[in-house]
């Protein structure tokens, strides 16, 4: 793990960094080394690990919870390089849902098609930062929705150091199976309007998950509509069961 810059403003100390050629983000709490609670972030389709969302909210849960935050870019996203694989079939997918086709099911094969590399890589990240003086071997929480979700179901469910974790926007497609072995508390956000996830996926994928301690969120509106509560109603899930 190489880091590359650090800066802090406003009681946040933002650590940028390199792992095997996935560019990454840490944020810490300003001030002395402590372990303490990690959360990773996985960022939505098109975005990338400091887009104004995920920045916004890495900085309210240092400040409002204490928590260490890291998030990076998945394949084909931010400063990773180009990949052509995942281009093109991208593209057949956009082709194909202007032709009529529907795009949950394209949606979740390419996600499951990319969750194959972020499993590992995250588990990585989580490797590396976790030996970082300001995070060290606390417990572990995840926050993703959309892409987030398909790629985060199969992450928590590989990884015993996730706690707990929010997810959403996301359906059953591809995900039952690995949202069948999650046993962690979850908080699941769904939109009922969502023009990408058919809302009967999206139920569907709540009654999948094996957690004893599981929440639903439903909200009116479309897929990018979560309502602006969101982001302290996550906070305080996390508090909860992070510590």
């Amino acid at each position: 793990m190489r880091f590359t810059s650090r800066t802090s403003s406003a009681g946040v100390t933002e650590h940028s960094f390199t792992l095997g050629g996935i560019p990454g983000v840490l944020w810490t709490p300003e001030g002395t080394a402590a372990t303490r609670p990690l959360i990773l972030l996985g960022h939505g389709g098109g975005q990338h690990k400091k887009a104004p969302d995920v920045l916004a909210r890495a900085h309210r849960f240092v400040t409002g919870g204490g928590f260490a935050v890291v998030a990076v870019d998945v394949p084909g996203h931010g400063d990773r390089p180009k990949d052509e694989e995942l281009d093109r079939i991208a593209t057949a997918n956009q082709a194909r849902v202007a032709a009529g086709a529907e795009p949950a099911p394209l949606i979740a094969g390419f996600q499951a098609l990319v969750a194959r590399r972020t499993v590992p890589e995250w588990r990585a990240v989580l490797d590396a930062v976790q030996r970082h003086g300001h995070v060290g071997a606390g417990p572990v929480g995840y926050w993703g929705v959309s892409l987030g979700c398909g790629l985060g179901v199969p992450f928590v469910a590989a990884e015993p150091r996730v706690r707990a974790a929010v997810l959403g926007l996301g359906g059953t497609l591809s995900s039952a199976g690995a949202a069948a072995r999650i046993s962690v508390p979850v908080e699941f956000l769904l939109q009922w309007d969502d023009e990408r996830v058919p809302r009967a996926q999206g139920l569907a994928l709540f009654d999948a998950f094996g957690s004893a301690e599981k929440t639903l969120h439903a909200h009116p509106g479309g897929h990018g509509d979560l309502p602006a509560s969101e982001p302290a109603d996550s906070l305080r899930f996390f508090a909860r069961h992070l510590g």
